[in-house]
């Protein structure tokens, strides 16, 4: 079985939780299945099953990193849920995950993984698979020093196969599409209506600081999909539960171009700052953590 956690996702963590803050538990469990029943209908449901059509155009979520910019979406269709369990073995037929349940979101995987997946499900359904994979050439724009395997991927032109969102398609889609209400986390300024993150994750509300003792002890963990309250397209777990994919590789001034790839929305180990839908992750291709899923892209 793969180990708990990577260096590097740990060392991530405590980062993070030297900028926590303390909030009070909500008042009422979010788990209370009352809750989950009066959460509101998806606004624009696709006919693809499991999917929301997203509706082209700008930005619209004045929050986002990528407001005021110029750039604009045709119509996609977006995953629902994040990929879960039973979904993954249905198409690869087995599980790598550590919280074992076909409900829950499919974790353990690397970005490797997941383009292997996507390739391999668009062919179960019929579908022309969107990534071209090369196991034997190394891809030349991979700068990690601990990614051994640098498989090229590149994309098959015209397939309407599944794919990883890009960073700019999943802030759109988290921070509402057009229909967006400006919200700091996908659904809402309130972290606790519509994410698991450390605090609330395990047996009781976590109050203080972010420590990995206090998490281990608390039990926590992932949650079956679609329990808190949805974004405004209906989307579920765009905050927290599992951090998700992207395509793009990550570009910022503390690391190599080229040496990680996105992941967006933070996790149930996350803290705050790394849930909001601005927050840009990273995350080796190669790597894999408990806290670490993906959700599925198709074109319109």
């Amino acid at each position: 079985m793969r180990k708990l956690i990577t260096c590097s996702l740990l060392a991530a963590m405590v980062l993070l939780s030297a900028c926590s803050e303390e909030q009070q538990p909500p008042k009422k469990a979010q788990t209370d299945p009352a809750n989950a029943a009066a959460v509101q209908s998806p606004k624009s449901v696709s006919p693809v099953d499991g999917f929301v059509l997203v509706k082209g155009g700008a930005f619209a979520n004045t929050k986002s990193s990528y407001y005021g910019k110029e750039i604009t979406f045709p119509d996609f269709y977006i995953g629902k849920y994040e990929v879960t369990q039973d979904e993954w073995v249905n198409v690869m037929g087995s599980n790598p995950s550590q919280f074992k349940g076909g409900r829950l979101p499919v974790e353990m995987v690397s970005w490797y993984d997941v383009i292997q997946y996507c390739n391999a499900r668009s062919v179960k359904e019929g579908l022309k698979p969107y990534y071209n994979l090369d196991k034997n050439t190394k891809d030349p724009n991979n700068k990690s020093e601990n990614d051994q395997l640098k498989w090229t991927v590149t994309i098959s032109e015209g397939a309407n196969g599944y794919r990883l969102p890009t960073d700019a398609e999943w802030e759109y889609a988290a921070g509402g599409g057009q229909q967006s209400k400006s919200f700091k986390y996908s659904g809402s300024d309130k972290i606790n209506e519509v994410a698991w993150y450390w605090r609330n994750a395990g047996d009781k509300y976590l109050m203080g600081d972010w420590t990995w003792p206090a998490i281990e002890n608390n039990h926590d963990s992932t949650k079956t999909i679609g329990m808190k309250k949805p974004n405004e397209l209906g989307l579920y777990d765009m905050t927290g539960n599992v951090r998700e994919w992207c395509f793009d590789w990550y570009v910022g001034q503390d690391v190599p171009n080229g040496a990680m790839r996105v992941v967006k929305g933070g996790g149930w180990i996350g803290d705050i700052g790394s849930a909001e839908s601005a927050f840009r992750g990273k995350f080796e291709p190669n790597g894999f953590g408990p806290d670490q899923g993906f959700r599925l892209v198709r074109g319109a």
